[in-house]
């Protein structure tokens, strides 16, 4: 090997030598670093218009001797509506009822004020007293929906029940309604296929939907757009209208459901027909039902490891309770459906009504309290913590009044009739209802939730 040759391999392995050792010194030494955040864009996505659709007038069928099936306005519904303190008045909308000739529903919108969804709320009352239809209801005015659950109503003689689905929007919907009866989960060919245009209203007998069925449940499922659907019920016992309720609308399936309060005007031992409807949708499943006063710790009524089959409904008779206003929980071990019907009495002059169970309201609300007799509102606090809820009239612009509600308790306040409320939880969780009382008028909705400004995106590079 000659001189230049071994020279050469030794600069090679020398620099070797000195790349290893460079690398070993990279890897061990404490190199400066430099902190860099993710790159994001935070933006908030345009509000939606805020929209509600009433119930409309009383409706009654059968008037007419040439068209049995034909519908006629019994009574006119008296609507409360309004928005937010400081917000633009809701613009008001119609919708063409299925009567002819008959006035226009109500309908109400309002547009979003800086970027945030702008709070609305309404709600209706009606009063009938004729030889086929008498007593009064009450509704909320409520936004459309691709899936509303009807629990109420019967398909008993003596009933004459109506599903109204009404489309306040801009685009036809079609809808489709299953019922769940005693036979199970079936799609009557009455309820197949609706269409509704928009801006109209179409009335189904819940007769032709169930006939001969003590205890339906309706799941009102629509495409192409929402609509708002509403069970009007009425009963009639030996040729005497005993009382008319619109509502029935229930809350979506969750295994744990409240009905925050409803009404029993039981003299002695008269019977009230009070019973909690129950339904396990998709699964079989247990439940236990629990009946309490409101603002009290005891339980009026308890039924535990009720047995429910998917699809078939049932109803817990509550027998007689005292005079009195109550809450239900429910507490299933499988999404569940549920609602409470109650009378005061099954004479001439007797009304009931059916009350739905209410959702989680975590965020400042606006509610509407219709024209009805003494109406209350009832605070459910499903929480571990007492919630310092403030309820404010004028739609958020009177005094404020502190309401507290015990953890696991429930309160009830008086309010004013024709008139508009913000309640705002204060950080907390309540589940809320307005209930209306006479002797001769009961009814009930649930307090829905404010549409909350649709929350922030961020957006980060991949």
């Amino acid at each position: 090997m000659t001189t230049a040759r071994r020279i050469r391999r030794g600069a090679g392995a020398a620099l070797s030598l000195a790349v290893v050792a460079g690398t070993f010194l990279i890897a061990t030494a404490t190199l400066p670093t430099v902190e860099r955040s993710t790159l994001s864009l935070t933006t908030r996505p345009e509000a939606a218009t805020s929209l509600l659709s009433c119930a409309g007038p009383v409706l009654a069928v059968g008037r007419d001797t040439e068209g049995v099936g034909a519908l006629q306005v019994a009574a006119p519904q008296n609507v409360v509506s309004g928005t937010v303190a400081g917000a633009p008045a809701p613009v008001a909308g119609e919708i063409a009822s299925a009567v002819p000739d008959a006035p226009p529903i109500a309908s109400f919108s309002a547009e979003p004020v800086d970027r945030m969804r702008t709070d609305l709320a309404a709600a209706g009352s009606s009063r009938v007293d004729a030889d086929d239809l008498a007593g009064f209801a009450a509704s909320a005015c409520t936004p459309p929906a691709m899936e509303t659950w009807l629990a109420g109503g019967s398909g008993l003689t003596g009933a004459a029940d109506l599903v109204i689905l009404a489309n306040p929007g801009d685009v036809a919907a079609r809808v489709d309604l299953t019922v769940f009866a005693s036979g199970g989960r079936v799609t009557p060919e009455a309820g197949a296929d609706i269409l509704i245009p928009a801006g109209q209203q179409r009335v189904v007998p819940l007769a032709s939907l169930a006939l001969g069925e003590a205890s339906p449940v309706v799941l009102v499922s629509a495409t192409q757009a929402p609509v708002q659907a509403v069970l009007q019920s009425s009963l009639t016992r030996t040729l005497v209208p005993v009382g008319v309720d619109q509502g029935g609308a229930t809350g979506l399936p969750r295994a744990q459901q409240t009905i925050p309060a409803f009404s029993s005007v039981a003299e002695g031992d008269e019977p009230t027909d009070t019973v909690v409807r129950l339904l396990a949708p998709s699964d079989d499943t247990t439940a236990t039902v629990t009946v309490s006063p409101v603002g009290r710790r005891t339980t009026a009524a308890s039924f535990p490891d009720l047995t429910l089959a998917a699809g078939v409904p049932v109803d817990v008779d509550l027998d007689t309770l005292p005079q009195g206003r109550y809450r239900v929980e429910v507490d299933a071990g499988a999404p569940v459906v549920a609602s409470v019907h109650t009378s005061t009495g099954s004479d001439a002059g007797s009304d009931f009504a059916w009350y739905g169970t209410a959702d989680d309201i975590r965020v400042p609300s606006l509610l509407a309290v219709a024209d009805g007799p003494s109406p209350q509102l009832t605070l459910v606090n499903p929480g571990a913590s007492e919630v310092a809820a403030v309820l404010t009239e004028d739609a958020g612009a009177g005094e404020p009044r502190e309401v507290r509600v015990p953890a696991g308790g429930s309160v009830s306040v008086d309010l004013r009739a024709g008139e508009l409320y913000r309640l705002d939880p204060a950080g907390g969780t309540l589940r809320a209802g307005v209930t209306f009382t006479a002797s001769d008028a009961i009814a009930g909705y649930a307090v829905a939730p404010a549409d909350a400004a649709a929350a922030p995106v961020v957006v980060r590079p991949r």
